[in-house]
């Protein structure tokens, strides 16, 4: 039978919960009062958004609070400073409605809603004019953020795109149509892949999205589209059952019959996200079109911080057909001080986990920190007779004259981000330029 024809049961329409069902929440799942305080007054300042496929398919509620995809999904004690949890607390039993708002924009802005310069480096231009909901940080790609896809099916705690969803228009990257992006293509020849990405653009309708993708079709130098999802984890049903799936597969068969790639990247956290029966469906449904599926996702303290985990999920992905891809570094942004893990231990549970697999699964590349100068790999820690160092290189990078090149920092147990790090003077000036925190400047997105 083909995969375009599904076989799976209708598990009815999409429904989501957020902030004002989490009473709900706690009545049907027997939550705690501490965990519903945590929710409730977290869920203030990070977006909280789940849905049924996750509670009742995802969540282990017997490991209640430490199963993994319940600290994926739900806020929890620890995600804010103590001394800000305890007073937005305070003004919430208080009702104190003005002075909440003050304080939740106060404590999102000392996030870092906005790492690696997005904002400042990242957005590109057309006849001197900004143009709204795009990014290009390397010269071959970019990211395009279509305003009617800025949300997903469920959020996770630990995004760092979490400013998309919080309802500030000035902290969110959204474009109303393709318009200016396919005059900015063909402006920009070096261009070959865009990533359409969030949120999840598959939250919306086929039709919807259609109307953003095919455009792209009229620009002969894009030879790749790229779908940033987590719905094949949280809604798989999107490219099963919905009502729209199997035109949503149709037109990824019509951007492969182009002569074009269509990358779906997935974002898998754990491997429970992939033991589902529909998730598999989903895959093999995605594949049947000529896409492939690619799959990356954060080293996470709480969620996946061992070995064990990723390379069991790195399995599972390779016996579906996928692409193990990226392990990423948690980014310097929202939570990141619960759910950071520090880069020696980064790159112990990598190469552990790395050694467990198979020669086709060892596609995966990791761990990778998306920082602003790009995409910088820890290979590993090297000893020597002067101190241990982290040796690093760019993958990818705003300049692309340093991509592949090699360099070192002093090795520290703490570090958990590349600002954490002290870089060998010794490295070329180069590289110490790019690296440095002053060294990216604005309208410097791209270098060719």
């Amino acid at each position: 039978m083909s995969l375009l024809v599904s076989t799976t049961a209708d598990p009815g329409r999409f429904h989501s919960f957020g902030p004002h069902h989490i009473e709900e929440l706690g009545a049907r799942y027997g939550l705690s009062a501490d965990n519903l305080h945590a929710i409730r007054t977290i869920s203030q300042v990070l977006p909280f958004r789940v849905n049924e496929y996750v509670l009742s398919h995802l969540i282990d509620w017997d490991r209640i609070p430490d199963d993994p995809i319940f600290r994926l999904v739900f806020p929890q004690r620890g995600m804010l400073a103590a001394a800000d949890e305890q007073l937005l607390g305070d003004l919430l039993r208080a009702g104190d409605r003005k002075g909440l708002r003050g304080e939740v924009a106060r404590i999102r802005a000392g996030l870092n809603p906005h790492p690696s310069g997005q904002q400042q480096h990242n957005v590109p231009s057309l006849d001197g004019q900004e143009l709204p909901g795009m990014q290009h940080k390397y010269r071959e790609t970019v990211l395009y953020f279509p305003q009617q896809g800025q949300t997903c099916h469920a959020y996770c705690t630990y995004c760092f795109r979490w400013a998309q969803f919080v309802g500030d228009a000035d902290l969110r990257f959204a474009a109303p149509g393709p318009e200016q992006l396919v005059s900015y293509l063909h402006r920009h020849p070096a261009v070959t892949d865009v990533l359409v990405t969030g949120g999840d653009p598959m939250i919306m309708s086929t039709e919807r999205l259609r109307s953003h993708v095919e455009p792209l079709l009229a620009v002969d130098t894009v030879r790749t589209i790229r779908f940033g999802t987590k719905a094949v984890a949280y809604w798989p049903y999107r490219f099963v059952s919905d009502t729209d799936a199997d035109d949503l597969l149709r037109l990824f068969e019509q951007v492969v019959a182009s002569g074009r790639s269509v990358a779906v990247m997935a974002h898998f956290s754990h491997p429970r996200e992939l033991a589902t029966e529909v998730a598999t469906r989903a895959i093999a449904r995605i594949r049947s079109t000529g896409a492939v599926v690619y799959c990356q996702a954060p080293l996470i303290r709480y969620v996946n911080d061992d070995a064990r985990a990723w390379s069991e999920m790195w399995r599972a992905e390779l016996a579906v057909g996928a692409v193990p891809y990226y392990m990423f570094v948690e980014r310097d942004t929202g939570p990141r001080d619960y759910f950071q893990v520090p880069l020696t231990r980064a790159a112990d549970i990598f190469r552990t986990a790395y050694q467990d697999l198979p020669g086709l699964a060892r596609t995966v590349r990791g761990p990778v920190m998306s920082a602003t100068p790009g995409k910088v790999l820890v290979d590993g820690v090297e000893r020597t007779p002067d101190g241990d160092f982290f040796q690093l290189r760019l993958i990818q990078a705003r300049d692309r004259r340093l991509v592949g090149r090699p360099f070192r920092a002093r090795w520290s147990a703490d570090a958990a981000w590349l600002s954490d790090l002290e870089l060998d003077p010794t490295a070329p000036a180069d590289i110490l330029a790019a690296v440095s925190p002053s060294a990216a400047r604005p309208g410097a997105a791209v270098t060719a």
